[in-house]
């Protein structure tokens, strides 16, 4: 059995039962079923007005957001998924600083509920800097549902890698028998 690198955190028991999904090809279909709505937020506009959105329903007194942007520099393989930054800017004699958020690419693509969980992430590092008791707290109050959501996407990044794998594999099936 191969390791769940996204799943290095959790119980051997919810990992087994993970291998089991993967060893039976149902893993992909499993999450289809049960995330089957894709989004509609395509560019970095839209990006914008939806995290805007979600920011002015659960956020309203934090700073403001200077860019929302999906980038493509951000690697699912690193475990970037997103990103928030301050960037802070001199203009005359006062400081001014600008939040932004990146979103990973791989969120383009991905069912609408992915979307909203990490956007949900990046919007409470606007109040909560560190990964503690208030940070999770302040998720769960953007999306009561957020702790499964969060363990349902390392699913679905477990799948995407899994096809990768499948098709490179293919791919160079099919490069060696043309070089035969």
């Amino acid at each position: 059995m191969q390791p769940l690198k996204y799943l290095v955190g959790y119980p051997p028991h919810l990992q087994a039962q993970v291998q089991e999904l993967i060893a039976q090809g149902r893993l992909g279909k499993r999450l289809a079923e049960r995330y089957p709505e894709p989004h509609d937020v395509r560019n970095d506009r839209q990006l914008y007005d939806y995290v805007q959105a979600l920011k002015d329903r659960h956020l309203r007194k934090a700073v403001p957001l200077g860019k929302v942007v999906y980038d493509s520099k951000l690697q699912v393989m690193k475990h970037a998924l997103g990103t928030h930054t301050t960037i802070s800017r001199v203009q005359g004699a006062k400081l001014k600083s600008s939040r932004e958020l990146r979103i990973a690419t791989v969120f383009r693509d991905a069912p609408a509920e992915f979307l909203k969980m990490i956007v949900v992430h990046e919007l409470a590092h606007l109040k909560e800097a560190e990964h503690d008791k208030a940070f999770y707290q302040l998720c769960t109050h953007m999306a009561p549902d957020y702790h499964q959501l969060e363990f349902d996407l390392r699913l679905w990044l477990t799948h995407l890698e899994l096809e990768d794998a499948e098709a490179r594999a293919l791919r160079q099936d099919a490069h060696r028998e043309n070089e035969a």
